[in-house]
């Protein structure tokens, strides 16, 4: 599909990763070779979510009798996906052509490629997860909604930021860090959730020695969280099933009874990432990009809230390579998880023929690969330049679903030198692919300090005090 329509190499490529077919590339091709055609027929993709929010997305594709007609079915499989964890949805809605509605009803059915998306989607939301196909006129209108988050810095707070291979805390005083930790934790493999109240505990405790009250606590956590009740989490992956539902769902109510009763808020991290570029830029439309263990994002909007959307990067599909990685997870290649995280690192060290101890976590051969670029190894060097490329198309590729004037880039990956690598390649990527977008994004990376523990801060100012 990509030959006939002309899909365009990258003009800034990854110096380790030759093959990489950026989406955003591909999406425009097919636009382009839509309204070059003779006809053009108009696609709605509606996503219902929580409380009846629905977003919808409104795009052309070739008419059904067109020749090109078959290069429809990819291009709106991969909307559906992105659409689905920027937003969201236990209900998909296709407005316009049937056999695109079908082959998306197909694609998402418990034996279709999609399923695992599916059935996440039916377990975040407990409903049935469903593909509904009908007239572009009868597509669901968009009901959305904009939620206050956090900047609530008086009194005595602890914030935590529960990260897949470390967690950090901070104590803060009326808007002032007093103390703050790191620790190398392993929560991903632990299968008795007791592991991780006692961590969590031990941490919050440690920040509690270091002030006279502990009035709020506010946590920052990979994951899908409603209510304060964990629906998914990483973080947990390594817990039973039956166990989950027992132990883990209601775990950090637990916490916060343990803690008698106090304001107690988790918030999935990638919005807390926002929340604090937001708090620091002092501005609005601030996209948050996290790269540590995993891939997290966030968006605060134009009036400065969150939007309820899940903003689940990690699974979104940056590259079209029908060769590039397999998430183990969802079982589809070319997403977020493999090119934004401390897993695309490893990854691609051996392309840069940097041999790395196997018998090291991820978290210590991340270090060591920094370690090198410190040191000024160039293959350490590409390996950034690699990323910042990835993250430059993507950005390019996000600002289709987010109204964005800032980008703040973060998490554990960009510490140290890397971290100005990745901006600065993603910058050229802009300047030299989308002037458009070069010219109204901006790129920012927190200082050391803030791009360590910048998030269990912002995390300590969610609770509002009763």
């Amino acid at each position: 599909m990509s030959h006939h329509l002309g899909l365009a190499e990258p003009k800034v490529k990854p110096p380790l990763d030759k093959d990489f077919q950026p989406i955003v590339l591909r999406d425009r091709a097919f636009l382009h070779a839509v309204r070059r055609a003779d006809k053009e027929e108009p696609l709605g993709i509606a996503a219902e979510r929580n409380n009846g929010l629905t977003s919808v997305f409104r795009t052309v594709v070739f008419p059904e009798r067109s020749e090109m007609a078959s290069a429809n079915l990819s291009y709106v499989e991969r909307f559906v996906k992105t659409l689905l964890w920027v937003w969201g949805g236990w209900r998909v809605v296709i407005g316009g052509s049937k056999t695109i509605g079908r082959h998306i009803k197909e694609e998402y059915s418990p034996r279709g490629k999609r399923a695992f998306d599916a059935e996440f989607m039916g377990g975040v939301y407990e409903k049935p997860f469903t593909v509904e196909a009908v007239d572009y006129a009868d597509l669901p209108q968009p009901q959305e909604e904009s939620i206050p988050l956090g900047r609530h810095l008086e009194g005595c707070r602890i914030g935590f930021d529960a990260g897949a291979s470390d967690r950090k805390v901070a104590a803060i005083v009326d808007g002032e860090a007093v103390f703050s930790e790191e620790a190398v934790w392993n929560p991903k493999a632990q299968k008795d959730p007791q592991y991780h109240f006692d961590e969590i505990m031990a941490a919050l405790r440690a920040a509690a020695s270091h002030m006279p009250r502990v009035d709020a606590i506010g946590v920052s956590a990979a994951g899908i969280y409603i209510n304060n009740r964990v629906r998914v989490a990483s973080l947990f992956r390594g817990v039973p099933r039956e166990l989950f539902e027992k132990r883990v769902t209601n775990l950090f109510l637990d916490i916060r009874k343990a803690w008698g009763g106090i304001p107690l808020e988790v918030v999935h991290d990638g919005d807390v990432a926002a929340l604090a570029g937001a708090m620091g830029l002092n501005d609005t439309n601030v996209l948050g990009v996290a790269l540590g263990s995993s891939q997290a994002g966030g968006y605060i909007d134009g009036k400065g809230n969150i939007t309820g959307w899940l903003n689940e990067l990690a699974f979104v599909p940056v590259d079209l390579n029908p060769h590039a990685p397999v998430d183990e997870w969802s079982g589809d290649r070319g997403t977020g998880v493999h090119y934004f995280s401390q897993e695309a690192v490893i990854r691609l060290a051996s392309a840069a023929g940097i041999v790395l101890d196997e018998k090291q976590t991820s978290a210590e051969k991340l270090k060591h690969v920094q370690e090198l670029m410190s040191q000024g190894q160039e293959g350490a060097r590409k390996i950034f330049e690699t990323i910042g490329c990835y993250m430059g198309y993507s950005i390019a590729y996000y600002a289709d679903f987010y109204d964005v004037k800032h980008v703040l880039i973060l998490g554990r990956v960009t510490s140290g030198e890397g971290g100005d690598i990745i901006r600065e390649k993603a910058e050229e990527v802009l300047q030299t692919e989308f002037p458009e977008l070069a010219g109204r994004i901006r790129l920012h990376l927190p200082d050391e300090s803030s791009r360590r523990v910048g998030q269990a801060i912002a995390a300590a100012s969610l609770p509002a005090l009763r």
